[in-house]
C-alpha cells in the first residue's frame, strides 16, 4: 500500500508545471514610489520578473530532484526483488549441497573412507592398492567439490540478504525524500502563481512606450552557426525568435529560459536537465573570453541562485527567452542580466 501511495503522490507532483529544491523566497519589495520614467518602470518590472524567475527555477529544480528520487525508489525496489530472488536460489543450492556434504561426512564416519596407507596395508597386491587409492582420490575430489559448492551457496545467500536489506533502506529513504519534495513542489507552485499574478499586473500597468523598451528592437539577422550539435542547437534557438515567454514552458511555441535550451539541444540530440541550475552542472566550464557559439551562459550571484540561462551565438551576443511579456530574442551578453555568473560548453 505504501508503494501505491507513493506512486499516487509522485504522479500528482509530477503534474506540476515547474520544479526545484527548496530555497528561501523573499516576497517582492514594496515600491517606495511609482516610477517616473519609462526606464524606471521597465527596471522595476524586470526586478519583479526576476524574482518570479527565481521561484520558477526553484520549482524546476525540485521537479528534477523529484524525478531523481523516483528513479532511486524504482531502482531500489527492483534491487530488493532481484536480491530476494537470488537469495531464494542460493538457499535452494545450499540445501542441495548440504545433503551431499552430510552424506559424504556420514560415509567417512561409517568407515567408507580410508586413507592411502590403509589401502596399502590391506591390499592383497600392488594392483589393489592402485585401485583403492584411485577410488579414494575420486571420493576426496567429490567431497571437496561438494564442500566448495556448499560454501559458495551460503556466501551468495548471505550477500543477497544484505543487498535486500540495503535496497529496502534506500527505497525507504527515496520514498521519504519524494514525499517531502511533493510537499515542497506544491508550496513553490503556489508561490510562483502569486508571483506570476504580480508580474502580470505590473505588465498591465506598463505603457506602450514602456512595453516597447522592454521588448527591445527586433532582430531578424542571420548568424553563422558552427558545425555539429552546437550549431544545430543554435539554429533551433534562433528559429524560435518571436515566440512568447511562458513560465515552465519548453516549446514548441512558448518557452521559459531553460526550456528554450532544453528544446534547442534536444533537436541536436543532446539531453539537458530542466532547470538552469541543473544545466550549470552539464558539460565543461568555459571563461567568458573563451565563449563559442552554442555555449550556455548563466546569470545569478552563485550556483545556487542562478535564475537565467541563455545561449551564446557569437559576437558578444546571445539568444534567450528573457522574461514574461517578451518574446524569444537576441541580445548582448549583458542584456541577459547584470549578474553574469559563468558559462558551460555542452557540445563541441
Amino acid at each position: 500500500m505504501a508503494s501505491h501511495r507513493l506512486k499516487r503522490a509522485l504522479k500528482g507532483a509530477m503534474g506540476v508545471t515547474a520544479v526545484v529544491a527548496v530555497v528561501s523566497f523573499s516576497p517582492s519589495p514594496a515600491m517606495a514610489q511609482p516610477p517616473t520614467t519609462a526606464s524606471e518602470a521597465v527596471e522595476q518590472y524586470k526586478k519583479l520578473s526576476e524574482q518570479a524567475a527565481t521561484v520558477n527555477e526553484d520549482l524546476l529544480k525540485a521537479q528534477d530532484d523529484l524525478k531523481a528520487r523516483k528513479a532511486d525508489y524504482d531502482k531500489a525496489t527492483k534491487d530488493v526483488a532481484a536480491a530476494k530472488e537470488l537469495e531464494k536460489k542460493a538457499r535452494a543450492q545450499e540445501e542441495a549441497f548440504r545433503g551431499q556434504v552430510d552424506d559424504l561426512a556420514s560415509a567417512s564416519f561409517q568407515g567408507a573412507r580410508f586413507n592411502k596407507i590403509s589401502a596399502l596395508l590391506t591390499g592383497d597386491s600392488p594392483d589393489d592398492f592402485l585401485e583403492r587409492a584411485s577410488a579414494l582420490s575420486v571420493l576426496a575430489a567429490d567431497s571437496e567439490q561438494a564442500l566448495s559448492a556448499y560454501t559458495s551457496a551460503v556466501t551468495t545467500a548471505e550477500e543477497a540478504r544484505r543487498q535486500a536489506e540495503d535496497g529496502q533502506k534506500r527505497a525507504a529513504k527515496a520514498k521519504a525524500d519524494a514525499e517531502k519534495l511533493t510537499a515542497d513542489i506544491t508550496k513553490k507552485r503556489d508561490e510562483l502563481q502569486k508571483q506570476i499574478e504580480e508580474v502580470d499586473a505590473a505588465r498591465q500597468r506598463l505603457t506602450a512606450e514602456e512595453n516597447a523598451e522592454l521588448r527591445g528592437p527586433a532582430d531578424t539577422g542571420v548568424y553563422i552557426a558552427p558545425p555539429g550539435a552546437a550549431g544545430i542547437a543554435m539554429n533551433t534557438a534562433l528559429a524560435q525568435r518571436g515566440d512568447m515567454y511562458e513560465w515552465g514552458a519548453e516549446g514548441p511555441n512558448t518557452f521559459d529560459c531553460s526550456g528554450l535550451m532544453v528544446y534547442a539541444y534536444r533537436e541536436a540530440g543532446v539531453s539537458l536537465p530542466r532547470s538552469s541550475r541543473a544545466q550549470f552542472g552539464v558539460g565543461v566550464p568555459v571563461s567568458r573570453s573563451e565563449l563559442k557559439a552554442g555555449d550556455l551562459v548563466f546569470y545569478g550571484s552563485s550556483a545556487g541562485s542562478i535564475h537565467h540561462v541563455a545561449m551564446y551565438i557569437g559576437g558578444g551576443r546571445i539568444v534567450h527567452a528573457s522574461t514574461f511579456g517578451v518574446p524569444v530574442k537576441t541580445d548582448t551578453i549583458d542584456g541577459g542580466g547584470s549578474d553574469y555568473f559563468g558559462a558551460r560548453r555542452v557540445a563541441g
